[in-house]
Protein backbone atom coordinates (compact mmCIF):
# COMPACT_ATOMS: atom_id res chain seq x y z
CA UNK A 1 0.00 0.00 0.00
CA UNK A 2 1.57 3.33 -1.06
CA UNK A 3 0.93 6.52 0.88
CA UNK A 4 2.43 10.00 1.19
CA UNK A 5 4.05 11.57 4.24
CA UNK A 6 3.92 15.36 4.31
CA UNK A 7 7.03 16.99 5.73
CA UNK A 8 8.24 20.55 6.05
CA UNK A 9 10.64 20.09 3.10
CA UNK A 10 8.14 18.32 0.83
CA UNK A 11 6.10 15.16 0.44
CA UNK A 12 7.73 11.75 0.78
CA UNK A 13 6.41 8.57 -0.81
CA UNK A 14 6.30 5.61 1.55
CA UNK A 15 5.14 2.00 1.24
CA UNK A 16 3.66 -0.49 3.61
CA UNK A 17 3.59 -4.23 3.03
CA UNK A 18 0.49 -5.49 4.80
CA UNK A 19 0.03 -9.12 5.79
CA UNK A 20 -3.31 -10.91 5.89
CA UNK A 21 -4.29 -14.24 7.38
CA UNK A 22 -7.13 -16.37 6.10
CA UNK A 23 -9.72 -16.81 8.83
CA UNK A 24 -12.76 -19.03 9.04
CA UNK A 25 -15.93 -17.85 7.24
CA UNK A 26 -17.75 -15.56 7.33
CA UNK A 27 -14.99 -13.09 8.31
CA UNK A 28 -12.65 -14.50 5.64
CA UNK A 29 -9.30 -12.57 5.43
CA UNK A 30 -8.02 -10.83 8.58
CA UNK A 31 -5.30 -8.16 8.74
CA UNK A 32 -2.20 -9.15 10.75
CA UNK A 33 -0.82 -5.82 11.98
CA UNK A 34 2.24 -7.13 13.79
CA UNK A 35 3.63 -8.53 10.54
CA UNK A 36 3.30 -5.35 8.49
CA UNK A 37 6.49 -3.80 7.10
CA UNK A 38 7.12 -0.13 6.29
CA UNK A 39 9.50 1.02 3.52
CA UNK A 40 10.75 4.47 2.59
CA UNK A 41 10.87 5.64 -1.03
CA UNK A 42 14.41 4.39 -1.71
CA UNK A 43 13.62 0.96 -0.27
CA UNK A 44 10.38 0.83 -2.23
CA UNK A 45 12.16 1.49 -5.51
CA UNK A 46 14.68 -1.25 -4.72
CA UNK A 47 11.79 -3.62 -4.04
CA UNK A 48 10.18 -2.66 -7.37
CA UNK A 49 13.39 -3.42 -9.29
CA UNK A 50 13.73 -6.77 -7.53
CA UNK A 51 10.11 -7.68 -8.28
CA UNK A 52 10.60 -6.86 -11.96
CA UNK A 53 13.71 -9.07 -12.08
CA UNK A 54 11.89 -11.97 -10.48
CA UNK A 55 8.82 -11.43 -12.66
CA UNK A 56 10.94 -11.81 -15.81
CA UNK A 57 12.08 -15.22 -14.54
CA UNK A 58 8.66 -16.23 -13.20
CA UNK A 59 6.97 -15.57 -16.55
CA UNK A 60 9.27 -18.09 -18.30
CA UNK A 61 7.49 -21.35 -19.08
CA UNK A 62 10.45 -23.53 -18.19
CA UNK A 63 13.31 -23.78 -15.74
CA UNK A 64 16.73 -22.49 -16.67
CA UNK A 65 19.82 -20.61 -15.56
CA UNK A 66 19.64 -16.84 -15.42
CA UNK A 67 21.92 -13.87 -15.01
CA UNK A 68 20.87 -10.30 -14.32
CA UNK A 69 22.10 -7.57 -16.67
CA UNK A 70 21.85 -4.02 -15.35
CA UNK A 71 20.39 -2.20 -18.36
CA UNK A 72 21.14 1.19 -16.83
CA UNK A 73 24.81 0.34 -16.21
CA UNK A 74 25.51 -2.43 -18.72
CA UNK A 75 27.03 -4.70 -16.08
CA UNK A 76 26.39 -8.31 -15.16
CA UNK A 77 27.64 -10.83 -12.64
CA UNK A 78 28.31 -14.14 -14.38
CA UNK A 79 28.68 -16.15 -11.19
CA UNK A 80 29.66 -19.73 -12.09
CA UNK A 81 28.11 -19.53 -15.58
CA UNK A 82 30.28 -20.40 -18.57
CA UNK A 83 31.22 -17.15 -20.40
CA UNK A 84 30.72 -18.93 -23.74
CA UNK A 85 27.18 -19.91 -22.76
CA UNK A 86 26.46 -16.35 -21.66
CA UNK A 87 27.80 -15.02 -24.98
CA UNK A 88 25.61 -17.46 -26.93
CA UNK A 89 22.54 -16.40 -24.93
CA UNK A 90 23.37 -12.73 -25.51
CA UNK A 91 23.72 -13.40 -29.25
CA UNK A 92 20.15 -14.76 -29.28
CA UNK A 93 18.92 -11.60 -27.58
CA UNK A 94 20.80 -9.39 -30.03
CA UNK A 95 19.26 -11.23 -32.98
CA UNK A 96 15.74 -10.04 -32.06
CA UNK A 97 14.40 -7.76 -34.77
CA UNK A 98 13.64 -4.75 -32.58
CA UNK A 99 17.15 -4.79 -31.12
CA UNK A 100 18.78 -5.28 -34.52
CA UNK A 101 16.84 -2.28 -35.86
CA UNK A 102 18.09 -0.17 -32.97
CA UNK A 103 21.68 -1.31 -33.47
CA UNK A 104 21.41 -0.43 -37.17
CA UNK A 105 20.43 3.13 -36.23
CA UNK A 106 23.13 3.48 -33.58
CA UNK A 107 26.71 4.56 -34.24
CA UNK A 108 28.83 1.68 -33.01
CA UNK A 109 32.48 0.95 -33.52
CA UNK A 110 33.29 -1.14 -36.59
CA UNK A 111 34.82 -3.91 -34.47
CA UNK A 112 31.70 -4.09 -32.30
CA UNK A 113 29.44 -4.26 -35.36
CA UNK A 114 31.54 -7.10 -36.79
CA UNK A 115 31.38 -8.94 -33.46
CA UNK A 116 27.59 -8.58 -33.32
CA UNK A 117 27.16 -9.74 -36.90
CA UNK A 118 29.46 -12.70 -36.39
CA UNK A 119 27.72 -13.79 -33.19
CA UNK A 120 24.25 -13.46 -34.71
CA UNK A 121 25.31 -15.27 -37.88
CA UNK A 122 26.90 -18.12 -35.93
CA UNK A 123 23.80 -18.47 -33.78
CA UNK A 124 21.59 -18.58 -36.89
CA UNK A 125 23.77 -21.27 -38.45
CA UNK A 126 23.73 -23.38 -35.29
CA UNK A 127 19.95 -23.08 -35.01
CA UNK A 128 19.50 -24.06 -38.67
CA UNK A 129 21.72 -27.12 -38.28
CA UNK A 130 19.84 -28.24 -35.16
CA UNK A 131 16.50 -27.68 -36.89
CA UNK A 132 17.46 -29.74 -39.94
CA UNK A 133 19.02 -32.50 -37.84
CA UNK A 134 15.87 -32.75 -35.69
CA UNK A 135 13.70 -33.04 -38.80
CA UNK A 136 15.87 -35.82 -40.19
CA UNK A 137 16.14 -37.65 -36.86
CA UNK A 138 12.36 -37.58 -36.49
CA UNK A 139 11.97 -39.09 -39.99
CA UNK A 140 9.91 -36.10 -41.10
CA UNK A 141 8.89 -36.77 -44.69
CA UNK A 142 6.91 -33.65 -45.57
CA UNK A 143 8.66 -31.70 -48.31
CA UNK A 144 7.08 -28.42 -47.17
CA UNK A 145 8.90 -28.57 -43.82
CA UNK A 146 12.26 -28.74 -45.58
CA UNK A 147 11.24 -26.08 -48.09
CA UNK A 148 10.50 -23.62 -45.29
CA UNK A 149 13.84 -24.25 -43.57
CA UNK A 150 15.89 -24.09 -46.77
CA UNK A 151 14.17 -20.88 -47.85
CA UNK A 152 14.94 -19.23 -44.52
CA UNK A 153 18.54 -20.51 -44.50
CA UNK A 154 19.37 -20.58 -48.21
CA UNK A 155 23.02 -19.78 -47.38
CA UNK A 156 23.28 -23.52 -46.62
CA UNK A 157 23.77 -24.09 -50.37
CA UNK A 158 27.06 -22.22 -50.29
CA UNK A 159 28.63 -18.77 -50.32
CA UNK A 160 27.99 -18.51 -54.06
CA UNK A 161 24.35 -17.65 -53.29
CA UNK A 162 22.47 -14.91 -51.48
CA UNK A 163 18.97 -15.01 -49.96
CA UNK A 164 16.38 -16.86 -52.03
CA UNK A 165 13.58 -15.08 -53.90
CA UNK A 166 9.99 -15.12 -52.72
CA UNK A 167 8.91 -15.91 -56.29
CA UNK A 168 8.24 -19.58 -57.02
CA UNK A 169 5.97 -19.58 -60.08
CA UNK A 170 8.05 -19.18 -63.23
CA UNK A 171 5.21 -20.04 -65.62
CA UNK A 172 1.70 -21.42 -65.58
CA UNK A 173 1.90 -24.83 -63.90
CA UNK A 174 5.63 -24.58 -63.13
CA UNK A 175 6.29 -23.82 -59.46
CA UNK A 176 9.80 -24.43 -58.16
CA UNK A 177 10.99 -24.85 -54.59
CA UNK A 178 13.77 -22.23 -54.47
CA UNK A 179 15.20 -19.57 -56.79
CA UNK A 180 18.69 -18.63 -55.66
CA UNK A 181 20.51 -15.53 -56.96
CA UNK A 182 24.24 -16.00 -57.43
CA UNK A 183 26.54 -13.55 -55.68
CA UNK A 184 28.69 -12.71 -58.71
CA UNK A 185 26.11 -12.18 -61.46
CA UNK A 186 22.73 -12.23 -59.74
CA UNK A 187 21.50 -14.83 -62.25
CA UNK A 188 19.13 -17.39 -60.76
CA UNK A 189 19.68 -21.08 -60.12
CA UNK A 190 17.10 -23.66 -59.05
CA UNK A 191 16.85 -25.88 -55.97
CA UNK A 192 14.39 -28.77 -56.01
CA UNK A 193 13.71 -30.54 -52.70
CA UNK A 194 12.44 -34.11 -52.58
CA UNK A 195 11.65 -36.37 -49.65
CA UNK A 196 14.57 -37.58 -47.50
CA UNK A 197 13.14 -41.11 -47.33
CA UNK A 198 13.61 -41.70 -51.06
CA UNK A 199 16.28 -43.98 -52.52
CA UNK A 200 19.16 -42.19 -54.23
CA UNK A 201 21.43 -44.88 -55.70
CA UNK A 202 20.86 -48.51 -56.65
CA UNK A 203 23.64 -51.06 -57.17
CA UNK A 204 23.73 -53.11 -60.37
CA UNK A 205 25.55 -56.30 -59.35
CA UNK A 206 25.70 -57.57 -62.96
CA UNK A 207 27.69 -54.57 -64.12
CA UNK A 208 29.18 -53.71 -60.71
CA UNK A 209 28.12 -50.07 -60.71
CA UNK A 210 25.64 -47.70 -59.04
CA UNK A 211 22.91 -45.87 -60.94
CA UNK A 212 20.28 -43.26 -60.04
CA UNK A 213 17.00 -44.55 -58.65
CA UNK A 214 13.65 -43.95 -60.36
CA UNK A 215 12.88 -41.15 -57.86
CA UNK A 216 16.11 -39.32 -58.74
CA UNK A 217 15.54 -39.86 -62.46
CA UNK A 218 12.07 -38.33 -62.19
CA UNK A 219 13.51 -35.37 -60.29
CA UNK A 220 16.18 -34.89 -62.98
CA UNK A 221 13.52 -34.86 -65.67
CA UNK A 222 11.51 -32.35 -63.64
CA UNK A 223 14.39 -29.88 -63.16
CA UNK A 224 15.38 -30.33 -66.81
CA UNK A 225 11.98 -28.91 -67.74
CA UNK A 226 12.28 -26.14 -65.13
CA UNK A 227 15.69 -25.14 -66.48
CA UNK A 228 14.35 -24.95 -70.04
CA UNK A 229 11.33 -22.90 -68.96
CA UNK A 230 13.35 -20.57 -66.74
CA UNK A 231 15.90 -19.94 -69.49
CA UNK A 232 13.05 -19.16 -71.89
CA UNK A 233 10.97 -16.84 -69.70
CA UNK A 234 13.65 -15.09 -67.64
CA UNK A 235 16.57 -14.46 -70.01
CA UNK A 236 15.63 -10.77 -70.01
CA UNK A 237 13.81 -10.83 -66.70
CA UNK A 238 10.76 -12.70 -65.47
CA UNK A 239 7.40 -11.14 -66.33
CA UNK A 240 6.21 -8.97 -63.41
CA UNK A 241 9.64 -9.53 -61.81
CA UNK A 242 12.22 -8.05 -64.18
CA UNK A 243 14.91 -8.27 -61.49
CA UNK A 244 14.80 -12.09 -61.73
CA UNK A 245 17.11 -13.00 -64.61
CA UNK A 246 18.27 -16.49 -65.57
CA UNK A 247 21.05 -17.22 -68.03
CA UNK A 248 22.20 -20.83 -68.40
CA UNK A 249 20.76 -21.67 -64.95
CA UNK A 250 21.92 -24.64 -62.92
CA UNK A 251 19.92 -26.85 -60.58
CA UNK A 252 20.46 -28.65 -57.27
CA UNK A 253 18.31 -31.65 -56.37
CA UNK A 254 18.24 -32.59 -52.67
CA UNK A 255 16.86 -36.07 -52.05
CA UNK A 256 17.34 -39.07 -49.76
CA UNK A 257 19.89 -39.81 -47.04
CA UNK A 258 23.53 -40.80 -47.23
CA UNK A 259 24.01 -41.55 -43.56
CA UNK A 260 25.92 -44.81 -43.27
CA UNK A 261 27.10 -44.86 -46.88
CA UNK A 262 30.53 -46.35 -47.46
CA UNK A 263 33.21 -44.57 -49.47
CA UNK A 264 32.39 -46.51 -52.66
CA UNK A 265 28.78 -45.29 -52.68
CA UNK A 266 29.78 -41.69 -51.91
CA UNK A 267 32.36 -41.86 -54.68
CA UNK A 268 29.70 -43.19 -57.07
CA UNK A 269 27.41 -40.21 -56.37
CA UNK A 270 30.31 -37.83 -56.94
CA UNK A 271 31.13 -39.55 -60.22
CA UNK A 272 27.55 -39.50 -61.50
CA UNK A 273 27.27 -35.81 -60.59
CA UNK A 274 30.45 -34.97 -62.46
CA UNK A 275 28.90 -36.38 -65.63
CA UNK A 276 25.67 -34.45 -65.32
CA UNK A 277 25.47 -31.10 -67.10
CA UNK A 278 24.08 -28.21 -65.07
CA UNK A 279 22.51 -30.36 -62.35
CA UNK A 280 23.88 -31.60 -59.01
CA UNK A 281 22.26 -34.30 -56.88
CA UNK A 282 22.96 -34.17 -53.14
CA UNK A 283 21.49 -35.86 -50.06
CA UNK A 284 20.05 -34.20 -46.98
CA UNK A 285 22.99 -35.48 -44.93
CA UNK A 286 25.36 -33.72 -47.33
CA UNK A 287 23.28 -30.54 -47.00
CA UNK A 288 23.45 -30.87 -43.22
CA UNK A 289 27.23 -31.31 -43.39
Amino acid sequence: MPFFVRRSDGTELALKIITYRKNLPPSDWVLVEEKSLSLNESEGRQLLRALRDHLAVAESDQDGRYILIRVDQGTASLGDNDPAAVAAALAKVLSQNEIVRHLAATELSESLIKAFRGAIRLNEMRSAVVELRNLLDSNEGTEERYQAGCKEHSWAFGNAYVMSDDVRDISTGDSIDLLLPTVISGYRDIVELKRPDREVLIYDSAHRNFFFSAEVSRALGQVHRYLDVLQEVATNGLRDHPEIVAYHPRAIVVIGRSQGWDSAKLKALHGLNSRLSGVTVMTYDQLLA
